[in-house]
């Protein structure tokens, strides 16, 4: 069966259609990937610009992006070498489409490299943070302060530049920090104006989108939101829908945006998988059914998802397997209150992207974009799918989500409702999930929650929970008696769009207090450790 989520172009994309539920009415960039985990954040900044943007496959031939229309294009960076056998490269016709370019980082290298310019190994790798000296403050620059701090990431540098091309900045170890051919539009840079550190990174995607592409501030909270309702209508007619319930700001804004769209045609479900936090459950069909007068079938389904995965300690098989199950469950259930022909799935982009397995070169088989995890609404979908899938979210960023939520009418509890995995409880667990480990964890997860808001900082925090290592014992000390008993890792983190993450400097009073009622309230349980790394190299989940 078809689904959504096919395509008949796969070298079009990188996990979707880039047109899938994006009007041609939108002006848009395209970022064409090479493998750099900050691409998707390339995407982020130019939508802050309020022009749409979307990662595509870097094999996406010149043809193929005359299709799309875009209004420039971006080459992103990537981990290998213009000079390795193996390196990808782009159609070389792009250069000739008269599409304004800017590559980044290896997208330069490999731009300078395709029109007759030279690359070498740098003398001197450069990482971290570089001054950039403006040698031509027009066009890319405008605005970008002399001795602007940005974000360095190269082992490559250019050595010669194409005909053409002229310098537009450089840096103490770098030459050819920023280039440019005017003429062309063609326009390169060697450090990430993507990230946070670029200090006028911003300011200078700003002047490529608005200035270099000619861009119209059109991708809007409203026009998203209109768009949307008229495709959800258009494609689902006068059928049935069934919305996969969770509660959390994701499937609750979906829940909103379909009701507008088909009223009482929408049926949500909301499966009690039991890896809910405690009390959740009851509050969310509650508030559903009589607050919001959405219709939710509730279904108790806890033994069937613990049977499901037990014995089970690898990650992407608990995912695959939970996630097959919803779908089973939603079958079955389906059945009985349906016929329904499409399933409804709160899928943001960030899960998309995380799941990627379809950017893989043709010829070696290795995988350019390399897989994250799988995420149990994307990678863990069973082939034999019976439901034609509507995911209006798909594209979205978590905080784009939060502005269609408010836009629509979603109460603010739910808005700024900290993420929550779509497996719940049972991707914080590390090792087998079990009645007796689930219960600890409730129990220490609810703890966090209640001193996260004693101490007001739920909305200063991206996310706060608790992680049980549910196959690691360490040996304490209660009551002159030792123990010997699990640890549970706390996890705070900072983030914009959960794309790339901070540990949290959360007060050393919380961490006490947190920890000292964990070890005394919950059984188990004889240790708590603080978890300080950052995403990347971490991910904001254990599993």
């Amino acid at each position: 069966m078809t689904t959504e989520t096919e395509t008949s172009s796969t070298d079009l994309q990188l996990t979707a259609n880039p047109l899938e539920h994006v009007s041609l009415n939108h002006q848009m960039v395209v970022i064409l990937d090479f493998g750099s985990q900050y691409s998707e954040l390339i995407a982020r900044r130019i939508r802050e610009t309020q022009v749409y943007s979307e990662v595509i496959s870097y094999r996406t031939t010149a043809e193929q992006l005359k299709l799309l229309n875009p209004k420039g294009i971006i080459l992103s960076g990537g981990p290998s070498s213009v000079y390795d056998d193996r390196a990808p490269q782009c159609d070389p016709e792009i250069w000739n489409l008269g599409i304004p370019v800017l590559g980044v980082c290896y997208g330069m290298q490999l731009m300078v490299q395709q029109l007759g310019g030279e690359v070498i190994k740098a003398k001197k790798a450069e990482y971290g943070k570089a001054e950039i000296l403006i040698d031509d403050p027009i066009d890319l620059l405008t605005n970008v302060e002399e001795g602007s701090i940005m974000w360095m990431s190269h082992g490559d540098s250019c050595e010669r530049l194409p005909t053409g091309f002229e310098l537009l900045a450089h840096t103490e170890n770098t030459p050819c920090a920023a280039i440019a051919d005017h003429q062309r539009k063609l326009y390169g840079v060697q450090f990430h104006p993507e990230v946070v550190h670029s200090v006028g990174g911003l300011a200078l995607i700003r002047n490529f989108v608005y200035h270099i592409c000619a861009c119209q501030p059109t991708w809007t909270t409203e026009a998203f939101v209109e768009e949307a309702i008229r495709n959800i209508r258009a494609r689902v007619g006068d059928k049935k829908v069934l919305l996969a319930l969770s509660g959390g700001v994701d499937s609750s804004t979906l829940a909103f945006l379909l009701h507008r769209a088909i009223g009482d045609r929408l049926t949500c479900m909301f499966i009690d998988q039991g890896f809910m936090r405690k009390l959740e459950p009851e509050r969310l069909v509650t508030l559903f059914k009589d607050q919001f007068h959405i219709k939710v079938e509730y279904v108790m389904a806890r033994e069937r998802f613990i049977n499901a995965i037990a014995g089970v300690t690898d990650p992407e098989v608990k995912r695959k397997r939970i996630g097959a199950e919803f779908i089973r469950v939603f079958e079955s259930e389906s059945k009985r209150l349906g016929p329904f022909d499409y399933l409804a799935q709160g899928t943001l982009y960030p899960d998309v992207i995380e799941s990627a397995d379809t950017n893989v070169d043709p010829q070696t088989g290795e995988r350019v974009a390399v897989k994250i995890k799988s995420h149990h609404n994307v990678g863990g979908l069973p082939k034999d799918l019976q439901f034609k899938l509507v995911e209006p979210l798909r594209k979205l960023f978590k905080d784009e989500v939060r502005k269609v939520g408010r836009s629509i009418g979603l109460p603010e509890e739910i808005v700024q409702r900290q993420p929550f995995p779509g497996p719940g409880l049972a991707i914080r667990i590390i090792g087998e999930v079990t009645a007796e480990r689930l219960n600890i964890l409730r129990d220490a997860d609810l703890i966090v929650r209640q001193e996260v808001n004693k101490q007001g900082l739920y909305h200063k925090l991206w996310q706060a929970f608790a992680v049980l290592l549910a196959d690691v014992n360490s040996v304490g000390v209660m009551g002159d008696q030792r123990t010997y008993a699990h640890p549970i890792v706390l996890r705070c983190v900072s983030s914009e769009d959960g794309m790339t993450a901070d540990w949290s400097k959360v007060p050393y009073e919380f961490l006490e207090i947190v920890s000292n009622r964990i070890v005394n309230e919950v059984k188990g349980v004889n240790r708590v450790v603080y978890d300080i790394t950052s995403k990347p190299p971490g991910t904001i989940e254990w599993e």
